[in-house]
């Protein structure tokens, strides 16, 4: 099948899966404002650090996965042609240099977790098709993107936000079991799906004082998405799981909303970022 040498702006989109840009500034965001926040260079720093990192993942996850998209997703970008494996491996391998580049300057536990963020993105990218427990390693990207942010925030690491990462990494879990179906024929059981509720117990754990009613009224919103989303896949009439998927990807943004709930005008800032997510799935797929 004949190579296209220039791939279009849309091809390296869709090869990003850049629709899920905003979940990474959310993340973002949501550790910086549990680390204490500082300066918006910093912040900025963040967003531009885990953008390139998640690009640079999901490029070189394609990469990884040319073998198998060739049988079952032949729409993918490889496969179809749209773009040269070769220059995929490039690409990501590039790209995710010079996002831990750009974490690591912040400072030597930056450094670290953004270490260990990649670590897990490429051990992810290489096993996840052939392990039972890729939901983990795929939530433990997610979990230490969120802890390189807040370390890099004026008070670093807090127990605030590491209990916060692994309520994430419970909602990550959840939705990366039904993505992890998509392509195959496996039985969905339900009881994992339960990870998903991980969120929703933290912020009912750290905001029993003043910000309860608050709390309780994200957590309300984030468990009417969660069914709203898995509609598509418990009704066994047009069952879709790329539908339940897409949604939980854009709901991280409510999840971040949840773990930052005294910062009244960062809410409205974790739903600009939800509905971008959920425009930009109209346009480039999420999955």
């Amino acid at each position: 099948m004949p190579r296209n040498p220039l791939p279009s702006t849309r091809t390296l989109l869709v090869l990003g899966r850049a629709s899920n840009l905003p979940t990474v500034w959310s993340n973002c965001v949501a550790g910086w404002w549990m680390g204490g926040g500082g300066g918006l260079f910093t912040l900025l720093q963040l967003c531009l650090g885990g953008t390139l990192l998640y690009l640079g993942g999901m490029y070189l996850n394609d990469a990884m996965d040319a073998a198998f998209d060739r049988q079952h997703r032949r729409e993918r970008p490889i496969p179809s042609g749209a773009i040269d494996e070769a220059l995929v491996w490039q690409l990501g391998s590039g790209l995710i240099a010079a996002g831990w580049l750009l974490l690591a300057v912040l400072g030597w536990d930056t450094a670290l977790l953004a270490t260990l963020l990649v670590v897990a993105v490429l051990v992810y990218d290489a096993v996840h098709k052939a392990v039972t427990f890729s939901p983990v390693l795929m939530a433990a990207c997610r979990f230490f993107l969120l802890l390189a942010a807040a370390s890099a925030g004026a008070d670093g690491v807090t127990g605030l936000s590491i209990w916060n990462a692994f309520g994430l990494a419970g909602w990550i879990v959840g939705l990366s079991y039904v993505a992890r179906r998509e392509s195959t024929t496996g039985r969905l059981r339900r009881w994992p799906l339960a990870a998903l509720l991980l969120p929703l117990f933290f912020a009912a754990l750290f905001n029993n004082g003043e910000w309860f009613w608050r709390a309780a009224g994200v957590a309300a919103l984030v468990l009417a998405w969660t069914g709203w989303c898995l509609r598509h896949t418990l009704v066994p009439a047009g069952r879709n799981l790329g539908l339940t998927v897409s949604g939980l990807l854009a709901g991280i943004c409510l999840v971040d909303w949840l773990s930052v709930i005294p910062s009244t005008s960062g809410g409205l800032l974790f739903l600009a970022f939800f509905g971008l997510a959920l425009l930009g799935q109209r346009f480039i797929p999420a999955t």
